[in-house]
């Protein structure tokens, strides 16, 4: 099993950066202070999460399923990435009728009562 990058220390959770890069083939050895990119920072569990939303083509219902979780988990994941990829969301702008879409979903049984609270708020 390949071994992957660390992106943070894991002692105090600084960035990390790789200084030497050997060639396989060659034995070409070059030695430096080389960034590693912005997915190499995410977490495992992030990693794996991003995998299953790309698979899933970012159909969160499909998420849902594969993991088991709920939508709000879903999204809450999804930010966490978006987050630590840099992509920092703006406050939601208030959406005329969003509240009665979540108790429709609610009232049709695709979202649980807690779902549906941590969505309207």
């Amino acid at each position: 099993m390949a071994r992957e990058a660390m992106g943070k220390c894991p002692v105090c959770g600084g960035e990390t950066e790789v200084s030497k890069i050997t060639c396989n083939s060659c034995d070409t050895v070059i030695e430096g202070h080389f960034s590693l990119c912005k997915f190499c920072k995410l977490t495992n569990e992030q990693k794996v999460f991003l995998d299953i939303f790309i698979k899933c083509r970012g159909n969160i219902k499909e998420v849902e399923k594969e993991l088991g979780i709920s939508y709000p988990t879903v999204k809450n994941k999804l930010e966490d990435v978006a987050s630590a990829l840099g992509h920092k969301g703006e406050p939601e702008a208030y959406v005329p009728g969003k509240n009665k879409e979540i108790l429709d979903r609610l009232n049709a049984g695709e979202i649980t009562v807690e779902e549906a609270v941590e969505l309207m708020k």
